[in-house]
């Protein structure tokens, strides 16, 4: 099972929904950067579950505990260890579901592949393995700083109702995390009228990195929005992902489509931005623009037709605590994600080419 992400600043994250605790261990990151656990913590509990009425009840604090790589309040350079302890999973709840396949979730995949699976919460398939991409993203904030880098990400629709406006400061002032107060209204009245009627709605989180330095990304087959694009569809309940505009992009000329280069002040510049801040699978200096689209939960109070692992019908209801909206939860993941993969690029980037004095022939 590959539980590995990046090149030099290395996640690898562990642990499942039901087990005693969940944790990650991230290697690359330079020594000498100030970090404290509140740091993170504060990243984390953006993520945390019971934060308001649109989220799932459970009653987790998430608790960061730094187990190694920091010492005296700045990293040492070897592998920083955190881990959180489960401390409110109800099992009772899956008892009924041992046997029976979940419709919309990674049991029947999980058994088909591995013979054998964690029925409670979906084990190592949940959203609970997130935690820990949180707290490794808010180390790659940290590193991402020294650039110059600011990534941030907010929900731009749920259940069809989309932001029309953009107001970064309004992002973290309402509780399904979008730009706009208006939209904001009327997505958690949708959530919780779809809650009402034991459903659940998706939506799409938009994420931008402003202040990208030119020349990030690894051609051929680590291009930048190749990398974002494995990033965000690892993320539990995403199904697609565009840069820039995206699939809008099909219906223009190409008239349209390129982006011009303008020179201001010494500085390079593009237009529209059509391509999100990629050329070539490398940053062009142009904020980067990703949008993620995210499915409705899938454990909903509905019954539903499935199947059991004897490949019999049954017909199963799935109780327990869940989440209306992930959208909301999914904003500081896939902020989180976006930095990994800027910060992994970003430490790379310093071995692409050696600079020569100006004495120096190349």
């Amino acid at each position: 099972m590959s539980s590995t992400f990046g090149k030099i600043f290395k996640l690898t994250t562990w642990g499942e929904s039901h087990g005693p605790a969940l944790g990650v261990v991230i290697e690359g990151v330079p020594a000498g950067i100030p970090l404290t656990v509140e740091e993170v913590q504060k990243e984390l509990d953006r993520r945390r579950v019971g934060q308001s009425k649109v989220t799932t009840p459970r009653g987790e604090r998430d608790k960061a505990e730094i187990l190694s790589g920091i010492y005296e309040g700045v990293t040492t350079g070897t592998p920083i260890s955190l881990i959180t302890y489960n401390a409110d999973a109800d099992s009772s709840k899956y008892e009924n579901m041992r046997t029976v396949f979940r419709p919309g979730h990674a049991d029947y995949t999980y058994w088909r592949k591995y013979g054998h699976r964690d029925h409670r919460g979906g084990g190592r398939s949940s959203a609970r393995e997130t935690w820990g991409r949180v707290a490794a993203g808010a180390i790659a904030k940290k590193i991402l700083a020294y650039a110059g880098v600011d990534v941030f990400a907010f929900a731009k629709e749920i259940g069809g109702i989309a932001a029309e406006t953009f107001d970064r400061d309004q992002i973290e002032q309402n509780i399904v995390r979008t730009s706009d107060p208006v939209a904001a209204e009327k997505m958690i009245a949708a959530i919780l009228q779809a809650k009402e009627e034991k459903d659940s709605l998706g939506g799409i989180v938009e994420a931008r990195a402003i202040g990208v330095p030119p020349g990030l990304g690894e051609p051929t087959f680590d291009k930048l929005d190749a990398l974002i694009g494995q990033a965000m569809l690892s993320i539990p309940a995403t199904k697609g992902v565009e840069i820039g505009t995206g699939f809008a992009i099909a219906k223009e000329r190409g008239s349209f489509s390129n982006d011009q280069f303008v020179v201001e002040d010494g500085v390079v510049k593009v237009g529209r931005n059509n391509a999100g801040g990629t050329l070539g699978g490398i940053s062009t200096g142009a904020d980067i623009v990703v949008r993620v689209a995210v499915k409705p939960t899938s454990s909903i109070e509905r019954e539903q037709d499935t199947i059991d692992t004897d490949l019999q019908p049954q017909k199963l209801t799935v109780y327990g605590r869940h989440d209306p909206s992930v959208v909301p939860r999914a904003v500081p993941v896939i902020e989180a994600m976006l930095a990994i993969v800027l910060a992994d690029l970003y430490l790379q980037n310093r071995s692409a080419r050696i600079e020569w004095p100006d004495n120096r022939l190349p």
